[in-house]
């Protein structure tokens, strides 16, 4: 009877880690404030209006390789091309919070 009881627990336990979703670092309802502040002027629903084709929808996310938290923090901490570096003007928090709602939206569609 142990047996079968430390199977079932171990099995449920191997299932709810193996198919669950990584949760996200930051809160993205904050993040949507602080993108429609600094964002949106140029990535309005996850456009970007200096270069058409690297916008936040998922498909391009996964072709530039910023499909992930660090990648898109990395973008926006440090910038790159026409994008301004946000480092010295958002806090650390205020930049994961922009990059989970970037990533949920892109998830979403936007």
């Amino acid at each position: 009877m142990k047996k079968i009881v430390t199977v079932l627990l171990l099995t449920i336990a191997i299932l709810t880690f193996a198919f669950s979703r990584p949760a996200l670092a930051g809160d993205a309802i904050i993040g949507s404030k602080i993108f429609s502040a600094n964002c949106a002027a140029c990535h309005l629903g996850g456009n970007n209006v200096i270069i058409a084709n690297k916008n936040l929808k998922k498909e391009a996310l996964e072709k530039y390789g910023m499909n992930s938290l660090e990648a898109i923090i990395n973008q926006v901490k440090k910038g790159k091309n026409a994008m301004p570096a946000f480092s010295g003007r958002l806090s650390d928090n205020q930049i994961e919070d922009v990059a989970t709602y970037v990533l949920q939206q892109a998830e979403k569609g936007w």
